[in-house]
């Protein structure tokens, strides 16, 4: 545990009013996050529940926005206490969004209309529609007709920020066709577009004719990820794809000619055309054989995390060379726990290369460094852990008396994830305050107890813990969101019943001097 030098708020005030920062942008911005930091875990600042709600729809948060009714409903938590942005008017459930992802404006390029600096809502409807929405008005900015041949679904980002792919609903058939052993030849489809300003990369069909029995398909980072019922895992270049299998390039808003009709790009009832036809398989980059299709690529150099592919190896996991294949040493990691829920290993999302794996009573952050005098090959090992405050006995003794009053004790193990005892839930990353975040649930008398801990990311050293004054329930879904002075609780519970709990941080220093005035 290395040692952590508590800030100078007032130091880095005075500094920051007289510019003493280099000549480097990004100064001001970082001693003002680093400012936010100190003050949030300082002793005296505690975090208020200052709203709470309840909604039959699903509830979504980003980056200071919670979103209702489909998106139709944005409030603000910036302020102190939420307030509503915009409310769309009502719509007819074929036109209701499905999915959406927040742009903002990305640094250096210049963008052909003012608004575009300001941050947008990319939605698509259930009606195939993709619109452009302004993140604080709710206006319709853009808006394109993708196709009248199948049912998007999905948004995700290619490239955050910039690339986006559209996935349709998996082609499954007619129920008569399945009976009759009749297989739909396409999949689903892939549509990819630039964004601000909208423009069509293209629409692939993924084809079982060319891949086989695929169970899914999905586009990351300009890779073509594509996934089998046996666990097979094969990735392919987007790229090579489009080069090589574009029919004809298409661009939004421009007269196009296809199958004997003619229409516009992008505008009903023509919309786009599947451009992009795999005919013969593409030149394979990466395959590997995951159990459940479990598969993430990271590190530096690039490494990336499996799990056999065989049932009673859930739990373990290989952390492997991408370059060669080779296990790391001590690549194979697996958590001495015994629980119900299995526990999870993902690649840090700080751009450090270390990799966090969690379990129901500890967290571990393992970093991955070359080994000595051979620089072909790295090791694992741990940076720090995370530690449950329970005991440290797992045993538990009953007593029980016979019919003839012989007192007899036994003694059993209880699991790593038992309610009675702490145990790690959610395990995030504040990227801004350099934080992480661990909610921790007891279960106390009938109702659980949950409390939110701020960790030094570099050491793990505890920083802040603030208690949630909901009661946690661990048979519901949960998602808690930190973002800077906020933390966010969304709560989904039976017959779709949403809740959300909305904490902001305040400095009580003028309430314990108050108190120490009327103590004196």
């Amino acid at each position: 545990m290395g040692p952590t030098r508590k800030p100078n708020v007032c130091r880095r005030l005075s500094r920051r009013a007289l510019g003493c920062f280099s000549r480097d942008a990004g100064v001001v911005q970082r001693t003002n996050l680093g400012i936010l930091r100190a003050l949030v875990c300082q002793e005296s600042t505690k975090f208020k529940n200052v709203w709470t709600t309840h909604s039959r729809s699903p509830i979504a948060y980003e980056r200071g926005r919670i979103y209702f009714d489909n998106y139709r409903r944005c409030i603000s938590s910036v302020a102190s206490e939420p307030r509503k942005l915009y409310e769309m008017p009502k719509c007819s459930k074929s036109e209701k969004i499905e999915d959406a992802l927040l742009w903002e404006c990305p640094v250096g390029d210049i963008l052909p209309n003012s608004s575009d600096y300001k941050s947008s809502l990319i939605a698509l409807t259930a009606h195939n529609w993709l619109l452009r929405i302004s993140a604080t008005t709710g206006k319709i900015l853009e808006k394109i007709y993708l196709a009248p041949y199948c049912k998007f679904r999905y948004l995700s980002w290619d490239t955050p920020q910039e690339v986006i792919a559209v996935k349709s609903a998996q082609n499954r058939g007619s129920a008569v066709a399945r009976q009759a052993g009749i297989q739909q030849p396409v999949l689903l489809y892939l549509a990819v577009f630039r964004v601000l300003p909208f423009s069509l990369v293209g629409i692939l069909e993924i084809n079982k004719k060319i891949f086989g029995n695929v169970t899914d398909a999905t586009l990351s980072h300009g890779i073509l990820i594509v996934m089998y019922s046996s666990g097979l895992v094969r990735l392919y270049s987007f790229q090579t794809i489009a080069e090589q299998f574009m029919q004809q390039k298409l661009d939004l808003g421009c007269a196009c000619r296809w199958g004997g009709t003619t229409g516009t790009v992008g505008e009903a009832p023509f919309g786009i055309p599947c451009n992009i036809k795999i005919t013969d398989l593409p030149p394979l980059l990466f395959e590997v054989s995951s159990l459940e299709n479990a598969f993430q690529i990271g590190g530096h150099p690039w490494h990336y995390i499996i799990t056999p592919n065989k049932r009673k190896q859930k739990g373990v996991f290989h952390i492997c060379a991408l370059k060669d294949n080779c296990l790391a040493k001590n690549g194979i990691q697996e958590m001495d726990c015994c629980s119900l829920e299995s526990d999870w290993i993902y690649f840090h999302p700080d751009a450090s290369g270390r990799i966090i794996h969690v379990g129901p009573n500890q967290v571990k952050v393992l970093k991955l460094t070359e080994i000595e005098n051979n620089s072909f090959q790295h090791q694992i090992s741990e940076d720090f852990v995370i530690l449950a405050d329970r005991e440290n006995n797992k045993n538990e003794n009953v007593l029980t008396v016979t019919a003839s009053g012989r007192v007899v004790k036994k003694s059993f193990n209880l699991l790593d994830d038992d309610p009675e005892q702490e145990t790690f839930k959610i395990v995030d990353y504040e990227d801004e305050l350099d934080l992480l975040s661990v909610v921790a649930v007891t279960q106390i008398d009938a109702e659980g107890k949950a409390h939110l801990d701020f960790h030094c990311n570099e050491y793990g050293t505890l920083l802040k813990s603030i208690p949630l004054v909901e009661s946690w329930d661990v048979t519901y879904s949960h998602e808690v969101y930190f973002d800077r002075d906020l933390v966010l609780h969304i709560e989904q519970k039976p017959n779709r019943v949403f809740s959300c709990y909305v904490y902001q941080m305040v400095c009580n220093t003028a309430e314990e001097e108050e108190t120490i005035n009327r103590s004196c």
